[in-house]
C-alpha cells in the first residue's frame, strides 16, 4: 500500500518511530514539542504522547510519537512530512499508519560510550561529564549536536545527531584524546 493509498480509509492515527536514542524529556524537547506546535499552528493536527523502547541493557532502542491528524486528506499528510523534514530526525525512522510505512529521516547518529568502570577514581572525582557535552558540541560547531544520554552499569552513553556522523567523529577526535574522562571510550553510528 502507497503513502497516499491511506486517504481512502479514514485513519486518523500516525506513529511517528524515531531511530533515536532519547530520553522521554528529550523526546518532547526535541521532537513532540516542536512537531505538535507546528501542527496546532497550522490547524491540521496534533501529538498525543509518545513511547520508549529498550533493548535488554536497558539502554534505549527508539522512541514513537502518536499524531493525530484532523483530516487525513492528502494535504494534511503532506504537511506533516514537511514539518517532519524541517525538523529533522535521524534516518531510520518511519511515520507509520494501518497500511502505511514510509521511511524519514535525514539525520545520522552517533553515540559516544565513556567508560564508567575501568579509569582512575581520580578521573571519575576530577572530571565532569557535563565539560564533555559542551565541549564536544563547540567542536561540532553546528554540524551536529548534544541530544540525549543513557547511564549503563558500565559506561554512559552521550547521543549526538547531525548532517554526517563521519564529519562529528572527525570534529570530536582531538578532544576525546586529550580530556581524561574520555579515555578508553567507543564511538558508534546508530543513525
Amino acid at each position: 500500500m502507497g503513502l497516499f493509498d491511506i486517504f481512502k480509509k479514514k485513519e486518523y492515527q500516525l506513529t511517528l518511530q524515531l531511530n533515536a536514542r532519547l530520553q522521554p524529556f528529550d523526546r518532547g524537547e526535541f521532537f513532540e514539542d516542536p512537531l505538535n506546535e507546528a501542527l496546532k499552528d497550522s490547524k491540521c493536527g496534533t501529538t498525543d504522547g509518545g513511547g520508549t523502547m529498550q533493548l535488554a541493557t536497558g539502554e534505549i532502542e527508539f522512541c514513537d510519537i502518536e499524531i493525530f491528524l484532523k483530516d487525513n486528506n492528502k494535504e494534511n499528510v503532506e504537511k506533516l512530512l514537511q514539518f517532519i523534514d524541517r525538523m529533522g530526525v535521524p534516518k531510520g525512522s518511519i511515520l507509520k499508519a494501518a497500511g502505511l510505512e514510509q521511511s524519514v529521516g535525514t539525520l545520522e547518529g552517533l553515540a559516544l560510550y565513556l567508560n564508567g568502570t575501568e579509569l582512575s577514581e581520580e578521573v571519575y572525582q576530577n572530571c565532569d561529564i557535563n565539560y564533555v557535552i559542551e565541549k564536544i558540541d563547540e567542536v561540532l560547531d553546528g554540524s551536529g549536536q548534544y541530544y540525549s544520554y543513557w547511564e549503563g552499569p558500565e559506561n554512559t552513553a552521550l547521543y549526538f545527531y547531525g548532517i554526517s556522523f563521519g564529519e562529528m567523529k572527525q570534529r570530536m577526535t582531538s578532544f576525546l584524546s586529550e580530556y581524561p574522562l574520555c579515555q578508553k571510550c567507543r564511538v558508534e553510528q546508530i543513525a
